[in-house]
């Protein structure tokens, strides 16, 4: 169904109504100094096969001459300015309440989309009702063999990471299937799911408001896909440097208030031992053979919220369909401690 915008003119004593038809999906753009990227990324965009899109560009108040680039190059972009940084969910918010299309595709800065991209992911949202996201197959930019994410998957342990992240590209994968959630840095989701669930939490600012987003749409009965045929390559954390002080610390705030928010209970009591006992070993080696105490001091901070994240958690588990253990089949189940880490050893090398 395509959203129509009414305007009204008179002309004389007659009444004219001007329906302008909406784009059906509104591709938002999220840049915070990423000016070397936005070129590649824009003209990949405007070569998309599916032409009923606009593309809103979000600038959180970048100072390397963004959107002077936008301005001069692009005009058909429609930019809103920031002039300080809001972070990942709030300055997507931003946009998504500026629009009025059907579907919202997210797409980092720092990626290059194939021109079926968007199509697949139209196509696919289609064929089902209850798809509330699609993820993208996201390939690494300086390895587009070796994938980087298809879709992000959780454990019982409320442990995030990407899936497939790391391996051979399987150019055989060809049909859609089911994922815990999508990856917002290129993902497609259905308005009508937010207009349910709600966008992404701004208190988590930046990291895992996806896996938040996910996590309350499955729990409110959304479905996700993966869409291999949706290829977008990717400079991984070319914004925020993996390992930075900064993501460390807000990985370990937002792992704490994903817990909060979205595990059902009872189960959550079932499996508390788990999560506290991951997660310690988590920070004890981050203490003892890193010397970091970021991942400590997010969890610390976490903590410090928990009391707004109980309020919003209410809202959350109203919403639930199915019972607590339906909705804990979703998560991945336990793997071994010395397993965990090699969900992320392909994000340690230079990108």
């Amino acid at each position: 169904m395509r959203l129509r915008v009414k305007r009204e003119t008179r002309v004389g004593r007659t009444r004219v109504q001007d329906l302008k038809v909406a784009p059906r999906v509104s591709i938002i753009i999220l840049n915070w100094n990423g000016r070397r990227y936005l070129k590649p990324c824009l003209e990949s965009v405007l070569a998309q096969t599916f032409r009923d899109f606009e593309i809103v560009l979000v600038d959180n108040g970048s100072s390397d001459g963004s959107t002077d680039l936008v301005r001069a190059e692009f005009p058909a972009v429609r930019l809103i300015e920031n002039q300080r940084n809001l972070g990942f969910a709030a300055a997507n918010n931003q946009a998504i309440r500026a629009t009025t299309s059907e579907f919202v595709a997210t797409l980092n800065n720092d990626t290059r989309t194939d021109p079926g991209w968007l199509a697949a992911l139209v196509s696919a949202m289609e064929r089902t009702p209850r798809v509330g996201m699609c993820a993208s197959k996201m390939l690494f930019a300086h390895q587009p063999d070796v994938i980087n994410s298809a879709g992000v998957c959780l454990d019982r342990a409320v442990i995030a990471w990407d899936r497939l992240g790391g391996q051979p590209d399987d150019r055989a994968d060809d049909e859609p299937g089911s994922v815990f959630g999508a990856c917002a840095g290129a993902a497609l989701y259905r308005r009508a799911m937010f207009d349910q669930i709600g966008l992404f939490d701004e208190a988590f600012f930046a990291y895992l408001e996806d896996v938040d987003l996910a996590w309350r749409a499955q729990l409110a009965g959304w479905r996700a896909l993966y869409v291999p045929q949706a290829q977008v390559y990717h400079h991984h954390s070319a914004t925020s440097q993996e390992g930075s002080p900064f993501k460390r610390r807000l990985l370990g705030r937002n792992k704490v208030w994903l817990v909060a928010k979205n595990y059902p209970t009872p189960t959550l009591f079932r499996y508390l031992p788990a999560i506290l006992g991951y997660d310690l070993l988590a920070v004890g080696y981050t203490l003892l053979v890193q010397r970091d105490l970021n991942p400590l001091r997010g969890r610390l901070a976490g903590l410090k919220g928990l009391r707004q994240m109980l309020s919003k958690r209410r809202a959350v588990q109203r919403q639930r369909v199915g019972s607590s253990l339906a909705t804990v089949q979703l998560l991945q189940p336990l793997s071994a401690p010395w397993r965990v880490w090699k969900r992320y050893a392909h994000l340690e090398r230079p990108t």
